[in-house]
């Protein structure tokens, strides 16, 4: 091995590098010696969080990976796939960037789009929507206003420069986010079967070859970067955080798709976190065989960049492609159409190791197997504690609090609080209308696209409750899955998998790794139940500051599939008279409600209930009568209660408001009626004539089904004597909250 101008590699520096001591020694057993400081660099990246997940693949390995229609499920490939009929399957991933947006918004939220653009396009499919669920402290912080205002800017800037569509998500305002922002973002891709491309490295003498963009050294040590707990010193890490460029993005995204056509394409992979280090092992162990790389080959665009820069660079925009032996010619006259560099940096070897060099001298050679998730990456499984907080909130005595003496005032204030207020702020600095597919845009229960030359759609959505979770993991964890499901059902799909981004603080410690397991746990009963298989996704631990750890927020990215353009549906009332339906139970909870924070300034009881057996006979129900033609308007019961989604399908109808006249009996506090956050709930308008076939659809799914009210044209909202309001009332508080808050600068 040469030995360069490098640091002494020894222990010290190992834990430098986010290594424990028994993670070095081990390392040593590998090699059967110290290593070179380039390979100290690509196992502490490789065997950081970020890569190796090895805190969290113990218990993903619970959740159930397996469906009739799941045709790659989780850690198989680069994003998971689904078979929607027709010979075309719906490619879909979500990730998170939450490190590199606290310390750099605009680049760590852009970058983070385009890292998922390419895990969907390197398997051949065309991205056609992206999503993204944020979190952020109160917006009465300049340095939270600032944060939110350049994360939306990053992910507007990536995505309607490259010309994918920005179509739905969440957004919450919560306490504990004010030093660690959440940013997950989300694409969706469709794909011929037949079109489908590997992340594989195999066939002896085929060549290895890097496309797009030129190295630099912006990004080395991002992912390690991720696995740590944000602090004070955080913000020197800014060179951690990678630069993207959407518009060679888009170059590299319209030649990656003509490539998959080929039939002397072997496998692409995304040079996403830990840059070559990554894709090489991780294409190389998936095919079971070794590469050669010559790092003196790779397009740098700093001078005298180190190997170790070279390997662990997570410069953007960047490809890692395998091509037959004798076809590099035509692989390279497709990018050079569109403007890429393709350059040989490498060819397959039969054997297990990388072999690197650099200036025709070794500085690397490694077990590829060793270095990757699945294979001899270290695998932990952590001390497990109940919090004592939990026991605290729940034994806080709800039913003592003292009702508002105004209920409508208190609505007026939920809908004005930021985690319900209308967030068209945001989205309307989205392209969410690019390619013409959007069938429903943004501010629906989730976003439509239309599948050209089909006459069906996609329903996609993302949600998540930290609020939840940190009451009851285990509840919390099922509730975001349900809701997710519940959501797409509402808009007249059938769910069909998710993906999810796993949010939470430091996994060293027991109660952190308590939330952790304890939301899995229930996010795979939920999907086991529901049929909707993970496809795969992301954990990001250490998400803490010196203020603390975030909510544990689990967050799903749920996809449905509607047969039949026909049957969209929408949120909102349309039609004067209809009658008011309520499918499902209100059970008056107000354990971690949205009125419970904004009239209370509390965070206490318990996480609403959650049957998912019965959960799953409400979307049969509501999804059979969308299906018979029968329901005008579908809104499940949320953040805010029955009160909000009544106010909400009043107010949202974009052509005209209607109102409602609604009148419950049920033996509960009023408070408890109107804000409780009872799950498995969905309100339905229909014509009259439609009642006695939606009593019959639900008797026969034995759910509850009552009408409680109509629909009025009459511009006000009545709920039992106790709210009168008109709805202009209602919506300009909805409307005006975040851009008053945005209008008062950082």
């Amino acid at each position: 091995m040469i030995q360069l101008k490098e640091p002494e590699v020894n222990l010290q520096l190992a834990l430098e590098h986010g290594l424990s001591e028994e993670e070095w020694q081990k390392i040593i057993e590998i090699l059967g010696r110290t290593p070179t400081y380039t390979e100290l660099g690509v196992f502490s990246v490789m065997w950081s969080e970020h890569c190796s997940y090895k805190n969290s693949i113990a218990m993903l390995k619970t959740l159930p990976r397996t469906g009739r229609r799941l045709l790659v499920g989780a850690g198989e490939e680069n994003a998971g796939l689904v078979d929607i009929g027709d010979g075309l399957a719906v490619c879909f991933k979500i990730e998170s960037h939450n490190h590199p947006s606290a310390v750099e918004p605009f680049q760590g939220a852009a970058t983070g789009v385009g890292g998922i653009l390419r895990d969907i396009f390197t398997m051949g499919a065309r991205p056609i929507a992206s999503l993204n669920s944020l979190r952020f402290g109160p917006l009465n912080i300049p340095r939270n206003r600032y944060l939110f205002d350049n994360v939306v800017k990053g992910i507007a800037h990536y995505g309607n420069s490259i010309g994918v569509p920005t179509v739905g998500g969440e957004i919450y305002f919560e306490e504990c986010y004010t030093g660690n922002p959440l940013v997950n973002v989300m694409t969706v891709g469709v794909v011929k079967h037949n079109e489908v491309v590997s992340a594989v490295s195999k066939g002896e003498g085929n060549t290895v070859m890097l496309v797009g963009s030129a190295t630099g050294r912006d990004g080395i040590h991002g992912a390690t970067f991720a696995s740590v707990e944000l602090s004070e010193t955080s913000e020197s890490r800014r060179s951690s955080v990678q630069v993207g460029d959407p518009f060679t993005e888009k170059l590299l995204l319209e030649a990656t798709l003509e490539l998959a056509k080929q039939d002397y394409l072997v496998g692409i992979q995304d040079m996403g976190a830990a840059g070559i280090a990554c894709s090489t092992s991780e294409m190389a162990a998936r095919g079971k065989s070794g590469m050669i790389l010559d790092l003196s080959a790779v397009p740098l665009r700093e001078p005298d960049m180190s190997p170790y820069e070279i390997m662990l660079s997570e410069s953007q925009e960047r490809m890692l492609v395998v091509i037959r032996k004798g076809f590099e010619q035509e692989a390279q006259a497709i990018f050079k159409k569109w403007d890429l560099k393709c350059t040989k940096i490498g060819k397959v070897i039969n054997s297990n190791n990388l072999e690197i060099f650099f200036n025709q001298k070794k500085v690397g050679s490694i077990p590829a197997y060793h270095l990757v998730l699945g294979g001899g990456a270290p695998v932990y499984i952590r001390e497990t504690r109940e919090p004592d907080y939990i026991k605290k909130a729940r034994a806080k005595n709800i039913k003592r609090l003292k009702m508002p003496e105004d209920f409508n005032k208190a609505l007026l204030q939920i809908m004005a609080s930021p985690n319900v207020a209308d967030k068209a702020w945001v989205y309307q600095q989205y392209d969410y209308s690019v390619r013409s597919n959007t069938v429903v845009p943004p501010g629906a229960s989730a976003a439509v696209i239309r599948l050209k030359k089909t006459n069906k759609a996609l329903a996609m959505k993302t949600d998540g409750n930290g609020r939840y979770t940190y009451l009851n993991p285990y509840k919390g964890g099922a509730i975001a899955v349900a809701e997710a499901a519940r959501n797409v059902a509402c808009m007249g799909a059938k769910p069909l998998a998710i993906t999810n981004c796993l949010n939470f603080g430091n996994p060293y410690d027991p109660e952190v790794y308590y939330q952790f397991k304890q939301a899995v746990l229930g996010m795979g009963e939920a999907c086991r139940i529901l049929d909707t298989p993970v496809t795969g996704g992301n954990v990001s631990f250490y998400n803490e500051s010196p203020q603390g750890a975030i909510y544990p927020t689990p967050v799903v990215g749920m996809l449905g599939l509607i047969e039949d353009l026909k049957h969209v549906t929408t949120s909102w009332f349309k039609q004067d008279g209809d009658f008011i339906i309520l499918l499902g139970a209100l059970k008056g909870e107000l354990g971690g409600s949205e009125y419970m924070q904004v009239i209370h300034n509390m965070v206490g009881g318990d996480a609403p209930d959650i049957d998912l057996s019965f959960e799953k006979r409400i979307q049969t129900a509501c999804l059979e009568a969308i299906r018979k033609g029968i329901v005008n308007s579908a809104i499940d019961v949320s953040d805010g209660g029955l009160a909000v989604a009544i106010a909400e399908a009043c107010i949202n109808n974009p052509e005209k408001m209607l109102g409602a006249s609604i009148f419950i009996s049920l033996k509960m506090r009023d408070d408890e009626l109107l804000f409780g956050e009872s799950q498995s709930v969905i309100i339905l308008s229909i014509s009259e004539n439609n009642l006695l076939e939606m009593e019959r659809i639900a008797a026969k799914n034995i759910i509850p089904c009552i009408t409680i009210g109509r629909v009025k044209d009459n511009g006000r909202l009545k709920i039992n004597g106790l709210i009168d309001l008109e709805l202009e009332a209602i919506r300009r508080v909805y409307q005006a909250i975040i851009p008053n808050y945005m209008q008062q600068g950082f």
